[in-house]
């Protein structure tokens, strides 16, 4: 049941319909805590079991955390917790990849094995309602946010629709109390919520899908294809992701707005930023966010010497890297993350101790140019996220770095260039122009300008579909 099918859009009016024709807010919560174990059901059901146990788990495990005097009975049960989350995500998730590249390492040496892999059914979602869940259990343990009392309540956080299958990674502390909040309709977060839609459907239908059509054949056989080709593929694929992603997350915000919910922001014009650090305050925010708050400051942060700093920030991204999928160009990719980090640290550094340096990289010439290098290093690691194999990436970057200007097969750019183009333009805007002003247009003016975006969803969006794709994750 994706956010872009017909199917959802029929489920959705249903809720959208029921929850406010109800008056009582635990009848509301109740419908929507149905309506979810349905949604996720409609995957796979015994999952849905799965995601509810686990949940149930939590919920006592923090009970008892706030409960307890003792400092080692807290410690126990956030340790029974961890554990418990972070077994069912490497279970479902990296059982067969370590089990691979055990099997793969002892080969290399000589070793012969008889391993099987596992015949797992990976939990739709499962990174991200983990992810939740833990920082829901440490945050009680920390004494930031009092234990839930209420099951019902705690289940909803964990099993809102919305965010349940990608994101943004909901915090408890955020969230929990915007349940017991009396909802009253408002048009005003109506139509705030059903722009976020629009926008996200033409992102993901116009946009997204569209560039999957000169990635995947690029990315299938690099080999095939010229220079020039697998360039402005890679582009296409920067272009994809973000809008595949990001269109997901408006069509999150806009549903919870819809329904009185509000959650986080997860996607800030990342393609403008002006160093990687920056790129990770704009992507993905709420998974950048809880690195830094629940892995990167308890390692260490950087409270340490220079060594310190860098080792927790590799570390860090590397696990970030692992953490969106059981491959080691995953891997790879976070670690490539992580060593760009540590560069920029130390340039920032040596650059502040340099005035006339410091001056040219603040100036407009200077920020272009920073932009323009970060969005390249950042294209460079989108080839390794993307291609399915190590080799599948050395040759795209050989491929161009070697420039087969006279080899191979071109790809059709005339609506490459449009559609980058456009991504452009849009970018711009949203940079200069005050969106509140935006909100004074005249209401035909505006219900136009939905139309026009629901029907040009519809036109370009091609005839088969692609998943979205952080739903792997």
């Amino acid at each position: 049941m994706q956010f872009c099918s017909q199917k959802f859009f029929l489920f959705f009016l249903l809720v959208f319909v029921l929850y406010w024709a109800l008056p009582w807010r635990r009848v509301r919560v109740g419908l929507l805590l149905a309506a979810s174990f349905y949604f996720y059901a409609s995957w796979n059901k015994w999952l849905a079991l799965l995601i509810c146990v686990s949940t149930l788990l939590d919920y006592l495990l923090a009970l008892g955390i706030e409960h307890s005097t003792a400092m080692w009975r807290r410690k126990l049960l956030l340790c029974v917790s961890l554990f418990a989350n972070l077994g069912l995500l490497c279970y479902f998730k990296y059982a067969n990849f370590f089990l691979t590249s055990l099997h793969d390492a002892l080969k290399v040496v000589g070793m012969s094995t008889s391993f099987h892999t596992l015949n797992v059914l990976l939990p739709v979602g499962i990174s991200f309602y983990t992810f939740e869940a833990i920082n829901y259990v440490v945050d009680v343990y920390r004494r930031r946010i009092p234990a839930e009392r209420n099951l019902g309540d705690f289940m909803l956080f964990i099993l809102f629709f919305p965010h349940l299958i990608a994101g943004p990674i909901v915090r408890a502390r955020d969230f929990l109390p915007q349940i017991k909040r009396p909802k009253r309709w408002s048009w005003a977060r109506m139509h705030l919520g059903t722009g976020y839609v629009l926008m996200g459907l033409v992102k993901k239908l116009a946009i997204a899908d569209r560039m999957a059509e000169y990635v995947d054949p690029v990315f299938a056989d690099p080999s095939a294809y010229r220079g020039s080709a697998i360039v402005f593929a890679a582009l296409a694929y920067a272009v994809q992701i973000y809008c595949d992603f990001s269109g997901y997350s408006d069509m999150a915000l806009g549903t919870a707005h819809m329904l009185g919910y509000k959650l986080a922001r997860n996607f800030n014009l990342p393609y403008l930023a002006v160093n990687v650090a920056d790129f990770w305050h704009r992507w993905h925010i709420s998974l950048s966010s809880w690195l830094r708050d629940y892995l990167f400051i308890p390692l260490g942060g950087s409270r340490g010497g220079r060594w310190q700093t860098a080792r927790n920030l590799l570390i860090t991204m590397t696990l970030g890297g692992l953490w969106h999928g059981a491959n080691w160009t995953f891997v790879f990719w976070g670690a490539f993350h992580g060593v760009l980090l540590v560069i920029h640290r130390a340039f920032h550094n040596f650059s502040k101790a340099r005035p006339q340096l410091e001056r040219f990289l603040q100036s407009v010439s200077g920020t272009v140019l920073r932009r323009l290098l970060t969005f390249t290093c950042v294209a460079i690691g989108w080839v390794f996220f993307r291609a399915p194999t190590f080799g599948t990436a050395f040759t795209l970057l050989h491929r161009v770095a070697v420039w087969h200007s006279g080899l191979g097969t071109p790809i059709p750019m005339l609506n490459l260039r449009w559609t980058l183009l456009f991504l452009g333009i849009c970018h711009a805007v949203a940079y200069w122009v005050p969106w509140r002003k935006l909100w004074r247009i005249p209401a035909p003016i505006q219900g136009f300008a939905y139309a026009a975006a629901l029907v040009l969803a519809q036109v370009f969006a091609p005839d088969a579909g692609k998943v979205f794709i952080y739903f792997q994750f």
